[in-house]
This record gives structure tokens, sequence and C-alpha cells, in this order.
């Protein structure tokens, strides 16, 4: 387990950079910004309400302009409301193949992506790892590779230039919901103005993924999608401790523990409902460049929790 380094301040290169987005800064940054800003937000009389959402993690060229459609909307929202966001926590899915039950802090002062990089407010992760819950540790391994954060944070940069951003690795534990509501807890004691994000992908279903239940086809891709809607139901009813019972027996999420911190934390501040704003997989969302095989699919979704 890796600790919190002192001495000089510490910087996470970009790990993904070139193979999940451009590595090329300026066409990192423009690519970003063109997700954010020219994502369709409606409702503006009602934008006001939005504090979190979820937001998928592949490639950009599958699902960047999903992630961006929650974030513009959670600025829209922040911005209409006139409230300035200091930090954007980023309650990430767990890929890395190490074992763990609780949540994951980073040990870098700084995380950089092409282009620019982003604060990591330390203070706000010594609160969190010193709490008597147990449910925090800093622990680099789950950071060093990881993408589930990473792939969004040009995007924050691109919504909320000056927001530090917290990344937490969270696992589809029983404790993730507390996880989340400890850290709405600490954020309010410290008096910071947050967005919580939780980043996941639904279900990934084909043989590459070895989940195959409906066959293969058009039709076993349509009932995926079905599978995912299963979940997108429990979040926007807001049924927090249905989310990770769900994702274990139903395996349409990677991230059900982010997904369940995340919601918890909006709970904590007093959100009651959730909003899908765009729901589509990656046959859809690569049809614009090459005709995909009906074989392999991963399920996105644009949600906004308020």
């Amino acid at each position: 387990m890796a600790g919190p380094k002192e001495g000089s301040p510490t910087v996470r290169p970009a790990a993904v950079a070139g193979i999940f987005y451009p590595a090329e800064p300026q066409a990192c940054r423009a690519l970003a910004k063109s997700f954010v800003e020219n994502a369709p937000v409606r409702g503006a009389a009602a934008e006001n309400k939005w504090i979190g959402g979820i937001v998928p993690h592949a490639g950009w060229v599958c699902s960047g302009a999903i992630a961006g459609q929650t974030i513009a909307k959670l600025a829209a929202s922040q911005k209409t409301a006139g409230r300035a966001v200091d930090v954007v926590v980023v309650f990430g899915a767990v890929h890395t193949p190490v074992p763990i039950e609780v949540a994951a802090l980073d040990s870098h002062d700084r995380w950089d992506v092409p282009g620019g990089g982003c604060a990591i407010p330390r203070e706000l992760e010594r609160s969190l790892s010193d709490s008597s819950s147990n449910l925090f540790r800093v622990d680099e391994r789950f950071h060093q590779r990881e993408h589930a954060v990473e792939v969004e944070v040009p995007l924050i940069q691109a919504a909320w230039p000056d927001a530090s951003v917290l990344p937490i690795e969270v696992p589809a534990s029983d404790s993730a919901a507390q996880i989340g509501i400890i850290t709405a807890r600490e954020l309010e004691k410290a008096g910071m103005n947050a967005v919580f994000l939780a980043s996941s992908d639904l279900t990934h279903y084909g043989p590459s993924y070895r989940f195959t239940p409906a066959g293969i086809g058009l039709g076993a891709l349509g009932w995926a999608l079905s599978n995912d809607k299963r979940l997108l139901q429990l979040v926007t009813d807001m049924t927090v401790d249905r989310i990770v019972p769900e994702v274990r027996s139903r395996f349409n999420a990677c991230g059900g523990g982010a997904i369940a911190a995340m919601m918890a934390a909006c709970r904590e501040r007093g959100a009651n409902i959730g909003e899908v704003l765009r729901h589509a997989n990656s046959y859809e969302t690569l049809a614009h460049l090459a005709r995909q095989g009906p074989e392999n699919a991963v399920g996105y979704a644009a949600v906004v929790i308020g």
C-alpha cells in the first residue's frame, strides 16, 4: 500500500493519453471543449437542481460526447444557481486487479493531462483517510494506470477550469453508499461546493466480455440495453441501497460502487431525483465511423442527479 508522499509536490502523469483520448495538447483541449460546449442542454429553468451524475469512461470516440452531456448539464445548473464549483469528486470504477473493500485515494498533489492538469485537494483527502470510518485509504496502485477518472479530467477542466478534482476509486462493496455519505459530509465541513460524478460504463455484452446470456446478434444487444435500463431506473428513482446488489446480480455496470457512492453523496446534499439524458451503446456510437458487427457492445449513459 502506498501512502502520501512528503516534501516536494508530486504529479501523476497522464497514463492513457493517446489511447482513450488525444495525447496532443491542443487536440485534447479542443475536443474536450467541443464535447462540453456542443452538448444539448435542455430545461434551463430547472438547471439549478443538478449536483451529480454518471459519466461513461470509454475512449472518447465511443462515449466522450455522452460524458460531455452530463458535465454540460451540471455546469449549466451550477451557473444558473450562481455557484462556483470548488471541487469535482469523481467516484471511479475499479479496474485494477487487486482486491479492495474500501475507497482508494491517490497520493499525488496534481494530475497532469495533455494541455493542462488539476490540483488534488490533499487536505480533504487527509480528512477522509483520517476519518473514524476506516473506509478510505491512500493507495496509489488503484490510480497509477486507471483510466476511469483520468478520461474525465479534460472534460471537467473544460467546464470548471478552476476546480480541483478528487479521485476516489470505489469497489462494488456494501459500504459504497457510506463512502459517498462521508465524502459529502467532509466537503460540507470544509465549506466547499462540490459536483459529484460516478465514472462507470454499463453492460459489457458479447463474447469479448464473456457475457452472452441472450445469445449473439442485434436482439442480444437489445437485451443488453434493457439490462442497462433496469439499473438506470434504480438510479432515477434514487434507490441507492439497491444499486450494488443489482450490479452484482445483473452485471449491468462496471462501477456499481461508484454509482452508489455518487448517489448517496448527492442524497446527503438533498438530491431526490435523477434524469437520463442519453442512453446508448458502442454499437450505436461507433456506427458513424464504420459498420460494427452486432457481437459486442458496451452501454453508456449520461445521467444527472438533483
